[in-house]
Formats: structure tokens, sequence, C-alpha cells
């Protein structure tokens, strides 16, 4: 009895796949797309802030430059009883007086807390985390009565920012990224190399935090510029101490005003968006390094 080898069974070959570059294609497609509508509005703001104020609202719309850019400013001026700059300077000193101290508090408290062991640290980190749950619209009236009664800053642009120099917020960001991103071993080697210890906070951890700095930043000078519901509380809403936001509601005149000069309402608009622009262009790179940190395990 002859033995017949056993047949295993071979597969067919597969057949090569068709690497077509639709999906790359559609895939930058709608990136395009995305970037383009994100962009058009922003577009239009600008060419709109040149047209008379008639022809906002033409049909069909405008979508290149005229030659009213002088002419609505002068009306943004007229419009404002030429403070218009000086507002928006007020807004600007705020929002970098509050971005400055915010990072230079937040973070010198977040580099205590990462670095440091000391009594009572977690207890005092976890009483900081828990006013992140008290909702912002419950300290107006406390914040209006301390600021009217004890420190009597009512009408002064520092009761703005510096009740906000040292938030939750910041110092829970700055320590989880610090606690994360700076070995204790580095702090440690400053120290033996006879750095103080704000000097170790100064040139050693401070440069190597930019992205979070950055991220800090934007965010803090974002929500100063267009506070508009804090200057309203103290009182930053009349003559030369009014901020952008105010300015800007008080020549729109209301959203059943009929008879808006939209030349200067949107020349005023250019005014308050483009340091935003700005900023996020210059620290764009940084904040999403920030974002991204530590989205990738080594």
């Amino acid at each position: 009895m002859t033995t017949q080898p056993l047949k295993t069974a071979v597969p067919a070959p597969r057949r090569p796949r068709l690497r077509l570059p639709v999906g790359r294609a559609g895939l930058w497609l709608l990136v395009g797309l995305a970037c383009f509508l994100s962009v058009i509005p922003f577009y239009l703001m600008f060419v709109w802030a040149t047209l008379p104020s008639a022809e906002v609202f033409s049909v069909p719309p405008k979508f290149w430059f005229s030659d009213q850019l002088v002419g609505n400013f002068q009306k943004m001026m007229d419009a404002t009883g030429g403070l218009a700059l000086r507002h928006f300077w007020n807004s600007l000193y705020i929002a970098i007086m509050s971005t400055l101290t915010t990072l230079f508090f937040c973070s010198l408290a977040g580099f205590a807390f990462a670095m440091y062991d000391f009594r009572g640290k977690r207890f005092l980190f976890g009483f900081i985390l828990l006013t992140m749950l008290i909702p912002p619209l419950v300290m107006d009236i406390p914040s209006f009565l301390v600021m009217n009664n004890f420190l009597q800053w009512v009408g002064e642009p520092r009761a703005l920012w510096v009740p906000g120099m040292a938030n939750a917020f910041g110092i829970f960001l700055m320590r989880q990224y610090i606690g994360s991103a700076l070995p204790r071993q580095l702090v440690e080697a400053a120290r033996i190399d006879g750095a103080t210890e704000f000097g170790i906070y100064w040139r050693v951890v401070l440069p190597l935090i930019r992205p979070i700095l950055a991220t800090l930043g934007v965010v803090t000078f974002v929500g100063s510029w267009n506070n508009f519901k804090g200057a309203l509380i103290m009182k930053l809403s009349d003559g030369p101490i009014m901020t952008l936001p105010l300015s800007l509601r008080k020549i729109t005149g209301g959203a059943t005003n009929i008879n808006v000069d939209w030349g200067a309402n949107l020349m005023m608009v250019v005014l308050t968006v483009l340091p935003l622009l700005i900023l996020f262009l210059l620290a764009s790179r940084q904040v999403i390094s920030g974002l991204t940190s530590g989205a990738v395990k080594d």
C-alpha cells in the first residue's frame, strides 16, 4: 500500500490593490473646503468695512474692496466722539496686563505644585480645583462689592485684570504640564550648580514650557479682550475709560436699531478682530505644540 503525500491547500494569490490617490485627494479637498469656509467670513468682514453703508447688504454682495476705508474710519471716530482708538488702547492694556500677570503667577504656582513637596500641598491644590466648580455668574455681585467697598477700584481698568492674576485654571494647566514635561532631575541639577530657586524657575523652567505659556496666553488674552460683562459691571462704560466691546455695542445702538451705519460698525469690528488674528498667527505653532504635547506616548 502506497501512501500519497497530503496536498496542502495553497491560498489563491491576492489581486494587487489599485492604490488610487482618491482618498488623499478627497481628504485634502475636505480640508481645503473647511479652510475656505473658515476664512471667507473674515475676508468679507474686511471687504465690507471698506464699502459705503448702503452697499453692505447689496444683492449680489460685493466681494472686492471699495474706496470708503478712510470715510468709514472717520465715521467710526465720529460715532465714538473721537475716542475709538482710546477705547482700543484700554482693551489692549487690560488684555496685555491680564495675560502677563496670569502667565507669571500661574506658572510660578504651577512650578511650586509640580516640583516641591510641602505640608498641605494636596489639600491646597484640591481647594484650588474646587474653586473651578463655582459658576462665574455667582461671583459677579461679590466681585463688585469687594471692588467698590474695600478696594474702591470700580471705574478703573485694574479692576478687570488684578483679580484674575492667579486663577485656578491657569495653575492647574501649568502644574500638569510642568509635572509631565520637566523631570525633577533637571531641577536638582540646576540646584547643585548653584542656581537659586527663582533662578531655576526663570532660566530653566520658563524656556522649556513655552508651548503651554503660549496656549494659556492666547486663552487669557482672548478672554480679557472680549470681556464685555466684566467691563459693564465695573462701570468702564463711559467716556475715555470705555473698553472696545462696550464701544462697539454703543455705536451699534442695539439689535432693534435700524439706523445703524454699517460702514462704521464694520470698521469697529475690524478694529476688534484684528489683534486676535495677529496674536493667533504669531502664536499658532506654539499653541498647537502645547495642545498636542503628551498626546503621543514614547
